[in-house]
Order: C-alpha cells, then structure tokens, then sequence
C-alpha cells in the first residue's frame, strides 16, 4: 500500500461561518436574511452584506446546517457545489457503503455517489461548510486512500466563474427582452411622436391586430427575462416579506395584465378606458435587465482588490524532494520544506533565504515601490516577486498561516463589517417594500375615486410607476460599497483596516499619538558621535569600548560594537565584565580597566568627567544619549548614542497637521532627549519619562474631553496602548499582520502610510454620505411625485417606462460613485 498524505479531521466546535447567500436582491433581504438567521438557536451575532452576497456569523453553540437550513425557509439560496473525488482502495460494495457513510455525515454534505467501477466519488456539499480538503480526510479517516482528480478550484476561480455565469445568463435575457420590445417601442411609442406613422400603421395592420402582435411579444418578454421576477418575486410574496423583484413582478403583471383585459375582454372595462400598455411592460423588464448587467458588473469591480490578492499566490512550487526538484501544487508544500525561486517568478510561500542573494519586489504587499535585497537570513513573504537572482528558501509558513492569506482574511473581514449607519438603513429597508406596496395601492385607489376621466387607467398607471421607482437597492448597496472599495484601496496602499468601524473611527480622529522608538525613529539606536581627549586616537579607544560592549545585550551597547565592526575594527577580548543596570559597565580589555556609562557612574567610580561637561550637554539637546569612556581611572571620550528618526517622520506629522490634527509623542525617555526630537519632527505635545504600563494613562488623559485619539506604535510591546486608543494603528514589518490589538495595520514601516489611512478614511466615508444621500432622496423625492403629487398643481405624471429607467441606474450610479475611490490618491508628502 502507498503512503499517503493525511488531512487532519477536526472535532472542534465551529464558531465561525462565512456563508454565501444567493438571491438577495435588495437591503430588505438583508434583513429578511439576517432575521431568519438569529431566530436559529445559538447564534450570537450575524452580518449580512448586500455588496458581497456573504453572511458572517458567529455561530456560537448553533448548528451550521441550522443556518443554512434557515437562510432557504426564507427563500434564500446558499451556494451548492459538486466535487469529483478520486477513492482507491475499495474492494466490494461495503466499501462503497462505508465512503458514503463518512461523507455523508459531514455537516454541509447533501449528496455523495461513490461508484465503485471507476473508483470515484461524486459529492455535492456546501462550500462554505465543508471543503475538498475535509472530504478527503473523512475518506482517510475510514481506512481509503482519496484525492481530486485535477487540481479543483479555488474560491477565487469559483467566484469569478459564478460572476461569469451571471453575467452570461443576464446579457441573454437582456438582448432577448430588447429584441421583442424594440417593435413595441418602435410602433407603438413611434405612432405618438409621429401621427402620420401612426395612421400608416393602424390602417394597413388593424388596431386589434397589432394588440395581438403586441400581445404575443409582450409574453415573451414577460414569461421569457421576464420569469426572473416572478421565481423571487412570488415565493417572497407568499412568505410576507415582499422584496424588489416582488415590486417588479406586481407591476409589471398589472400593466401587463391589464393590456390582456383590453386586448381580448375589451367589454369588461369602460368604453374611455380600452388602452393596452404592453410597451411600458417590457420596456420596464429590459431597461431592469439593463440595470442589473451593469449593476452586476460594477459589483465585480468593486471586489477587484480581493480577487487581485487571491491572484497573487502561485498555483505551484519548484520544491526540493529526495534530492530531486519536483513541481507541486502549492497546498502541498508543508513547513520546512526547501522551495527552489527561479528569477521573476513569484515565491509560494513564506520563508526564510538559505541560499541565494536577490532583490524582492514587495510592493503588493508593503506599498513600497523600492525592492528589497534578500539575503541568507532574510524572511520571505509569498506572493512577491523575486528579481533577477535564484532563491534557495525554507518553508516557514503555508496555507491559511501566510501573511497573503492572513491579508486577504482580514480585507474580507472589514469589507464585510458594517457601520453604525449601515444598521439604521437595514430597520429603514426592512419595511420599505410592504410600505412601497402599501402607497401604490394608495395611489390607485385616490387615483380612482378621485382621478380626471380615464381614472382606470390613469389610476394603473401611477400605481405602476410608484412599484417600478421604488429602490431599496440603492440604499442597501450605499454602505457596503464603498466600504468594499475603500478597504481594497488600502490594501493596495499597505493599509490593512480590520473592519469598516476602523475607517469611521479613523474618519473622527482630532489626536494622533505615536510611541517614539521603533515607530518615529528606527528603533535601533547608532553611535552619531566620538569625541576624544587630546592625544588620543578615535579608533583605538572605539575598539576598547567595543571589546567591552561586546559582552552587553543593552541595544545602546550593541550600537558601539556595531560601529567598531562597521569601521572594520578589530574587537578585542574583555574579562572581568560587571554591568550595573541602568548605569553602565566595566572590565578589563588589552590589560587595561575600561569603564562606559552614564556621567554619574563614573562620578561613583571617583573619574573626573568635567571636562566633557559642555560637550555632553550639547549632545543632549540634540536627542543623543551621551556615554563617557574611561581609561585606567581618566575619562577620555565622550560616545554620543542616538536613535534616528525615519525618513519618513519629519513628512508624515507634517501632514498629519496639515490635515487638521494635533500630534503627540509618548515616550520613556528623558525629557530633555525626547524634546530635542519633537523639535526635529514638529511635534507639538511631548508625554515623556513613561514606563510601558502608563501609556495607557497618557492615552487615557489625551481622550479628555471627548476626543478621539488614535494611537500608533509596534503592536507588540504597545498592545495596551493600542487597546485603549479608539483607533489603534500598528506598524507592521511586512511580515506579520497578526496584531489583535489594532484596529488598522500598517504593512510598512513607512509613516506616511498613517495620514495616507486618514485620508482615505474621511474619503471613504465622505462616499457613503454621497451614497446614502443619493438613496434617499431619490427615493423620497421620486415616490411621490410617481404617485402623482404633482399633477392638481403642475399636470406633470411619471410614465412607468421612465420609473424602470431611473430605479435602474439609480443602484448604478451608487456602484459608480463608490468605484470613484479606486482613484484616490495619497496626498504628496
């Protein structure tokens, strides 16, 4: 028997499910869905997105297949998909019995066919629920050896070949619905703006004639495109929870119904009242049709960012195995493995060089343009592009574990969060189409009773174009939109929100604080000066103070022995090492006592350090730490040590400020030191001399008043800090995205990137006021002139056919207004 490889199968309570819902239409099916979704026992929160077509739901102590079971009662469907497994091993029908059994038993399994001739199995199943991975596993976990076929899917080629679909199956019953409604429009709108066509045609085909012609392509349409609305429409009706496609479905049945009536049962209306409107029904259809081709291919914009991520990961790897290269699907590669990284390609996986020598693009992953030199040593982040060397690497991190995979979770996450707003909209959106239902009967009714003759088909035609312009579309995409777009554009920029309340948080910001080292300066202090006593030689005393430091893992030290290596200095061996914390150190190197430290260790030691005195003072109000270094009982250097600022420092607060926003520093160093350096970099408040734990109470006194403070530092020694800031903002390495406690990710340590996230925060959220704006008052402006408030004061009456054209294009334009942030641009600083 083969080996094979193992899948672990897990026991664990799911908490979590990412469900995909199909069908929903509009913001009231979102909370049509979220509702059914709550009443399922277990469930501890749910959040429906209009935009992404996902619920996220945190399931608690609920069963899964409840919820999805729960999503369909409510007329909803989740996506189904069916996996070709290939299963060895099997010898007689038992076999076949026993694979079903432990495929079947998977939550969000609904059908396997295990056929023992070919050796397969057929497995339809919830994706969202259970994957190919964990189909394999259940058919190892009873004793076969399984595996796909072909390498299957994965959800990115899935979601792009569902949109294709859609696409495909709307672009079809678009030029379906306007091939038979452009005769209608034609001879029918056409006799109105020209009388002598009108004549024309009437006399040479017949009245009653051309209403069978009308008839015969109007059912086409309305039973052909038009099906789509009454599938969703009328099982919503029965359900009491009407949604668009319902609104679609009743008018376009009465216009359509109502011109059958006169076509055929002429006798049944007043003689004044005989008119057909087959025009206004298809037209209705197409230009709807029309609406949700674009609309569709707008969503598909919208979530470009996502599915660009998804692209960067390789489909394979060059992996070194028995000594041999072999090509491999790149879920197969495990840590430790060594991956082979031919120039230009992309790297599979994260990892660490272990030979080779390359500069690597990170740029999808950082923002930074400038490409990085990898060496033996460095880490490695799949997904960037080697350059012009080979790699050589060791596997450190794969599948789901990846800093690509971590970044596409997360930009998931936030594009499918919602806003405080969001939750207001979805209680509006929730009654709005049985109060839509409630005025177009209204409307027929006042039409009716008190409606200038015609009043039947004056008072059908309101009540239509009232159904027809209703559109809750709008309002439920406004949010997720522009929320969806926003969020990509940072990953774009190396900005990682974790959820869309970040962006409003960040939006409110009046106070920006910043821990000092590691987030305005490098974080790894260097020797800036060397002043020695006359007679004395800079190199021999550096190497003296070198051989000491050497033995000290004090970053201050490292520094002084770093810039003895850097000077190509050769470090000589002390003995008799003796730190003093926070003080200094001593010991003996070359035969002689060699002391370094602080003024008032030396002082302690009975060493004279006088004559540096103004020299160590200058050095101190320039930021630097000054160490004096003795020699046999004399001082006979001053060190000065200093953590330089980033490049980008000086820039990013001044634009922090130009933005509006008051910048602070906090800091455990010295007053005098962290002064000098808010000089430097512009920096108008200074909380200095703080030990680790009282940053939380500087933040604390910063939030006085009210204000909202964001708080940026490393996201590992600042995590209190970042927690207690009403938007915590971390500094990333490029390599690790895991940080809990920030509520945004800067994939850089780039600073910039920090007004580059307000900017496009107050961006992003200026879009969605336009969005819902936009919603609203077309909606509140357009349903009661629809109704025909206008008509006793200004005889103005809104055509049906004009109605389908703006509820069309009014979610269009939503989707096109939140595709307008794919063009921000950082501000230059």
């Amino acid at each position: 028997m083969t080996a094979m490889e193992t899948y672990p199968v897990s026991n664990t309570l799911q908490e979590h499910l990412d469900l995909s819902v199909d069908g929903m239409s509009c913001a009231s099916c979102v909370g049509r869905v979220e509702e059914a979704i709550r009443k399922v026992p277990g469930v501890t929160g749910v959040n429906v997105n209009l935009a992404t077509g996902r619920a996220s739901i945190e399931l608690g102590e609920a069963d899964p297949m409840a919820v999805v079971n729960a999503v369909q009662a409510a007329g909803y469907e989740t996506a189904e998909e069916v996996t070709q497994l290939r299963v060895e091993e099997m010898s007689c029908a038992s076999c076949v019995a026993r694979v079903e059994e432990a495929l079947e038993s998977l939550p969000g399994v609904l059908e396997a066919t295990v056929n023992l001739a070919s050796e397969s199995a057929r497995v339809r199943h919830l994706p969202d629920l259970v994957d190919a991975c964990a189909l394999i596993a259940a058919v190892q976990a009873v004793g076969y050896k399984a595996s796909l076929p072909e390498p299957g899917l994965d959800r990115a080629d899935r979601e792009r070949v569902a949109r294709a679909a859609e696409m495909r199956s709307l672009k079809r019953s678009l030029l379906w619905a306007a091939a038979f409604t452009l005769p209608i429009f034609v001879l029918d709108m056409g006799g109105h703006l020209i009388p002598p066509f009108h004549h024309a045609v009437h006399s040479t085909l017949g009245t009653q004639n051309l209403y069978y012609l009308f008839f015969v392509l109007a059912s086409l349409v309305q039973f052909g495109p038009g099906l789509r609305f009454y599938r969703k429409g009328w099982p919503a009706l029965l359900r009491g929870a009407p949604d668009m496609n319902s609104l679609v479905m009743l008018g376009t049945s009465a216009a359509y119904g109502y011109s059958v009536v006169a076509t055929f049962l002429p006798f049944l209306l007043p003689a004044d009242t005989v008119h057909v409107y087959y025009e206004a029904s298809t037209v209705i259809v197409t230009l709807i049709l029309l609406g949700r081709f674009l609309e569709a291919r707008a969503k598909g914009a919208t979530s470009e960012a996502i599915r660009t991520l998804m692209g960067l990961r390789p489909r394979t790897a060059r992996v070194l195995r028995d000594d041999e290269t072999v090509e491999v699907d790149v879920d197969q590669v495990a840590v430790g493995d060594t991956v082979l990284v031919r120039p230009g390609e992309r790297l599979p996986v994260d990892g660490e060089v272990v030979e080779g020598d390359s500069w690597v693009d990170e740029a999808m992953i950082t923002g930074e343009p400038v490409p990085v030199q990898k060496t033996a040593g460095a880490k490695l982040v799949g997904g960037t592009v080697n350059g012009q060397g080979s790699l050589t690497l060791r596997a450190t991190r794969v599948g789901a574990d990846t800093v690509l995979a971590q970044i596409i979770r997360m930009v998931e996450a936030a594009q499918g969060s919602k806003l405080p707003i969001q939750h207001l909209v979805d209680q509006v959106t929730r009654y709005f189409v049985p109060v839509v239902m409630g005025v177009a009967l209204l409307t027929f009714l006042v039409w009716l009773w008190l409606g200038p003759a015609p009043a039947l088909p004056l008072a059908l035609v309101n009540a239509v174009a009232v159904l027809i312009i209703a559109c809750p579309c709008a309002m439920g995409l406004a949010t997720p939109t522009s929320i969806m777009v926003g969020t990509g554009k940072g990953a774009e920029l190396g900005v990682l929100f974790r959820g869309g309340d970040a962006l409003q948080a960040l939006r409110d910001t009046r106070v920006v604080a910043m821990d000092k080292t590691g987030t305005l300066t490098r974080g790894r202090p260097e020797l800036t000066d060397l002043l020695v006593a006359q007679g004395q030689a800079e190199d021999a005393l550096l190497a003296l103070a070198a051989g000491l430091e050497a033995h000290s893992e004090h970053p201050i030290a490292a520094a002084v022995a770093r810039a003895a290596r850097e000077r190509g200095l050769a470090i000589p061996q002390a003995s008799g090492f003796r730190a003093q914390a926070g003080l200094g150190a001593s010991g003996t190197v070359d035969g002689q006592r060699v002391l370094i430290g602080a003024d008032r260790y030396l002082e302690g030691e009975g060493i004279d350090v006088a004559g540096f005195a103004d020299q160590a003072s200058a050095l101190a109000d320039a930021g630097r730490t000054p160490l004096y270094l003795a020699v046999d009982g004399r001082a006979v250097a001053l060190l000065g040590v200093a953590d330089p600022v980033k490049d980008t420092a000086r820039a990013a607060v001044a634009r922090l400020r130009e933005q509006g926003l008051e910048v602070a520093m906090i800091t455990g160093d010295n007053r005098r030191t962290a002064a000098a350096i808010a000089r430097e970099l512009g920096i108008e408040r200074v909380i200095a001399e703080v030990l680790p734990e009282g940053k939380v109470a500087a933040v604390k006194d910063l939030q006085q008043g009210g204000r909202r403070v964001a708080f940026v530092g490393d996201g590992i020694n600042d995590a209190p800090a970042l927690a207690q800031a009403d938007v915590g903002i971390a500094i990333g390495s490029g390599t690790d995205v895991a940080m809990e406690s920030a509520d945004v990710v800067l994939m850089s340590d780039n600073l910039g990137n920090v007004p580059n996230a307000i900017a496009l925060s107050r961006a992003t959220l200026r879009n969605i006021k336009q969005n819902l704006f936009w919603a609203f008052i077309y909606n509140a402006t357009l349903l009661p002139v629809a109704a025909g408030v206008l008509y006793p004061s200004m005889g103005i009456l809104l055509s049906p056919v004009f109605a389908a054209f703006a509820m069309a294009f009014s979610s269009v334009s939503v989707l096109t207004n939140a595709l307008r942030l794919k063009r921000f641009r950082t501000p230059a600083g």
